[in-house]
């Protein structure tokens, strides 16, 4: 296990200077910044040796460029929606987004607030903003977008925006995720620049799918599994072929999309500087992978990652039952199964052997520890607390939290806090593992394993609790699950 299949380093050096380069063409270039730009997990995941911070770290570099300017739609704070892997809210994530940059130096002149009509939690947020002595912006709803392309770029289109000041250039626009308006604002940035004299430009930062790998490659096939629900599908560039005769990879809305930025840019600059969606991306992700088979392999166990939480959210409704035939297929075009997964057969077989829920974690150095539902915690807690007993070569028969420390917090549970579960959550697991780490050597070692935690695969049984997936998450713990409901 963590096997190195990505020179983030080079990555770095490189993705720099080709930003660099792209920005000498322009008086001042507009680059969207999509998938996560801090925290890019994904990535991490599929492309091992990836840091999740490698696009803020490649950014350092140009910090004395560089401005940022987040952008949020105005459904999107109305709707709630939320950063699956954070579990916080787009306009909560922008705001933590902006202290993490200014805490590194970096200037973030603004907030874009997109698809515009009126929203209340769109006022409100914006206010909030304001109070922070954050600069907004409002961009409205264009109707007919993208289509109707002489009305968008004109005063009743893009000329209806308000125009975001920028000052340096390099003008980073980033979101909190995909959806909000990045594309529509920088397209409409350069419409406002072309009325003042400014020769600027535009550019995109996608690191998926990687156009320079095979349409079919696990890496690329792993991205459409994470976007499925969006309904991204990878395809050849058509327009690169026929302009260079070289094949490539770009996803369907920047294919079906190309014509019309391709007559916005002839409109708002004369001529058009690209001759494909290819020809917009910056990304040199591809040409820093030293060991395809590492990526392959972890590409594949993302796909599976994918497909369960697809179930999932099929199963809980979050999501229609189009996006777990997706994930289905995508499943056979990458010739991976749930069995491919090894923490998958290793709960399913002690379920198979205890009958009630149960866990498991493959720690890094390869061995799986399970845990069960049993009287005092629950199925999770459970094979946490094992994974970390086996980690720091404790005996598995050595108890490290008392049923004495146990039942009084159970009691808590049940008997004042309304609570129908008297079995032990992560969190409150840990918390008594705290406890007695202050009279117990043995549960003092074993809390000192959680940091190799980091990066270890888990499966349940059933659909865990939000408590223990967010406890999960904090540990850096990989989880799936089974689609079914248990205690």
């Amino acid at each position: 296990m963590n096997k190195t299949g990505f020179d983030n380093e080079k990555y770095v050096r490189i993705q720099s200077e080709h930003i660099r380069e792209r920005i000498d063409k322009f008086e001042k270039l507009y680059l969207e910044f999509g998938g996560k730009l801090f925290d890019d997990l994904h990535a991490s995941r599929v492309l091992p040796g990836f840091e999740p911070d490698s696009k803020l770290k490649m950014l350092e570099n140009l910090k004395d460029e560089a401005e940022i300017v987040f952008v949020i739609s105005a459904d999107a704070i109305e709707q709630n929606k939320t950063r699956e892997d954070l579990g916080i809210t787009y306009d909560v994530d922008v705001l933590r987004l902006i202290d993490s940059f200014r805490n590194l130096g970096f200037y973030v002149s603004s907030v874009v607030i997109t698809k515009y009509t009126g929203q209340a939690a769109a006022d409100r947020f914006r206010l909030r903003l304001e109070t922070h002595n954050i600069n907004t912006y409002l961009h409205y709803v264009i109707n007919g977008y993208p289509g109707d392309v002489n009305k968008i770029v004109s005063e009743d289109g893009y000329g209806k925006n308000e125009f975001v000041k920028t000052t340096r250039p390099l003008v980073v626009v980033t979101a909190p995720g995909p959806g909000s308006g990045k594309m529509a604002t920088c397209l409409s940035q350069l419409y406002h620049e072309h009325k003042r004299g400014v020769t600027a430009g535009y550019a995109k930062f996608e690191t998926f799918p990687i156009w320079n790998l095979p349409l079919k490659h696990p890496v690329n096939i792993a991205y459409e599994a994470a976007t499925a629900d969006l309904n991204d599908v990878n395809m050849i560039d058509p327009f690169h072929l026929e302009a260079y005769g070289q094949t490539t990879v770009n996803y369907n809305r920047d294919i079906e999309i190309f014509p019309v930025l391709n007559t916005m840019f002839e409109m708002i600059l004369g001529s058009s500087p690209y001759k494909s969606p290819t020809d917009m991306g910056v990304n040199m992700a591809g040409n820093c992978i030293i060991d395809d088979d590492v990526c392959c392999e972890a590409a594949r166990q993302e796909i599976i990652r994918r497909y369960f939480k697809g179930i999932c959210d099929a199963k809980i409704g979050n999501v229609p039952k189009e996006v777990e035939m997706k994930l289905q297929l995508l499943m056979k075009q990458a010739g991976v199964t749930a069995d491919d997964r090894k923490v998958v057969v290793a709960a399913r077989k002690r379920k198979e052997d205890t009958v009630n829920p149960c866990a498991a974690i493959q720690l890094a150095d390869g061995r799986i520890m399970t845990g069960r539902t049993n009287d005092l915690l629950g199925a999770a807690a459970s094979c946490l607390l094992n994974s970390m007993k086996l980690n720091a070569g404790i005996d598995h028969a050595v108890h490290l939290i008392s049923r004495e420390a146990i039942e009084p917090i159970q009691g808590l549970k049940t008997n004042y806090l309304g609570s129908h579960n008297p079995r032990l959550h992560t969190d409150e697991m840990l918390i008594a593992l705290s406890v007695s780490a202050a009279t117990n050597p043995d549960a003092a070692k074993a809390l000192e394993q959680l940091p190799y935690l980091r990066g270890c695969e888990a499966h349940s049984t059933v659909i865990l609790s939000e408590v223990d997936q967010r406890m999960f998450r904090k540990l850096g713990l990989r989880l799936t699950c089974d689609p079914s409901f248990g205690n």
